[in-house]
């Protein structure tokens, strides 16, 4: 390579991964340790702020500066970006600041990419959703780095300040959730972004630990065993996949499999209403396991729903309930 085609290889290879060792940059570039070199006192010239790494084996770090230096993106990093933006662009919270970088991105985009972010963009529509908590674009920024940084943060969360170890940031429902390994707890936590005060680094890095489970897969699981006013459990007469299909949103271990013909919905909300709908859209026959606050909430929901007189959904038969004391010998 050239010498200016060597030096944006080594600013993209910089951009993409914290530190790299001198060696792994000369073996990636194809040169010797001394060119590495060279060609690290000339970024910093240019204004990237390339710091030296100490330790055993050394290397380089491209720091943080007073100003963000151009970025290099390949063509299938430069679509990514522009369509995350505009995505961006139709959230809460996001729209100016994500219209500023689409204004400074899409001019500059080589006729090849800019075709195919309008291809994108014209044959995708987006309904939009009303009452979405904002989503902060800063406290997003501090986690994210800090969660490919391996760097622990602080932050106020329900009114107690909170020193946390975060591993990914996880969106559901139009809401993030931080995924976080708590010192203090000895145990992984979930914490709504949205919910999360003045989330700042503390220079302190962590080593790096094994999730339970894939980071979706833990916050689903966490949503569905979370401590609902209203919960029961519904033996559906209906396959497992039918069910799945039908409801609206079916996390992981809602729906579980009972036989070919069988399965049962977990159910779990704040409000009755919830429950209800899910229970409808199983379409089909069912017997419900539920205390007997769930069901008269639910006879509840029915009569504003027909106007009659309060009685179990159609095709349900509901358990659970305690039945009253027998009636005595010739009594009315």
């Amino acid at each position: 390579m050239s010498m200016p085609a060597r030096m944006l290889r080594l600013l993209s290879l910089l951009q993409g991964r914290r530190d790299w060792t001198g060696a792994e940059l000369a073996e990636r570039l194809g040169v010797t340790d001394r060119t590495v070199r060279r060609d690290v006192d000339r970024l910093r010239e240019l204004g990237y702020p390339v710091h030296g790494t100490t330790g055993t084996t050394g290397g380089y770090r491209l720091a943080s500066g007073k100003d963000l230096p151009p970025l290099l993106l390949d063509d299938d990093e430069a679509v990514a970006v522009a369509i995350g933006l505009r995505t961006a662009a139709a959230t809460r919270g996001m729209e100016e600041s994500a219209f500023r970088a689409l204004a400074k991105l899409e001019p500059v985009l080589p006729d090849r990419v800019r075709r195919q972010v309008d291809a994108l963009g014209s044959a995708v529509s987006r309904i939009p959703f009303g009452g979405a908590p904002e989503s902060d674009p800063a406290a997003l920024g501090v986690l994210a780095a800090a969660c490919r940084d391996r760097e622990a943060v602080r932050f106020a969360y329900k009114g107690v300040e909170r020193k946390v170890e975060p591993h990914r940031l996880v969106t559901l429902f139009r809401l993030w959730y931080l995924l976080a390994f708590d010192p203090a707890k000895d145990d992984w936590r979930m914490f709504r972004v949205d919910r999360i005060g003045a989330a700042r680094t503390t220079g302190h890095r962590f080593p790096p630990r094994e999730l339970p489970e894939e980071p979706g897969a833990f916050v689903a699981r966490r949503l569905t065993s979370a401590p609902y006013r209203y919960t029961g459990t519904a033996l559906v007469r209906a396959p497992a996949d039918v069910v799945e299909a039908r409801l609206v949103v079916a996390l992981p271990g809602k729906v579980e499999p009972v036989s070919a013909g069988t399965c049962r919905v977990h159910l779990g909300a704040d409000t009755i209403e919830p429950i209800a709908a899910d229970l409808l859209l199983c379409a089909a026959d069912y017997t419900l396991d539920a205390s007997d606050e769930v069901v008269e909430a639910l006879r509840a929901v029915g009569t504003r729903l027909t106007g009659t007189r309060p009685g179990p959904p159609p095709g349900a038969r509901l358990t659970g309930t305690r039945p009253g004391p027998p009636a005595a010998p010739g009594s009315r």
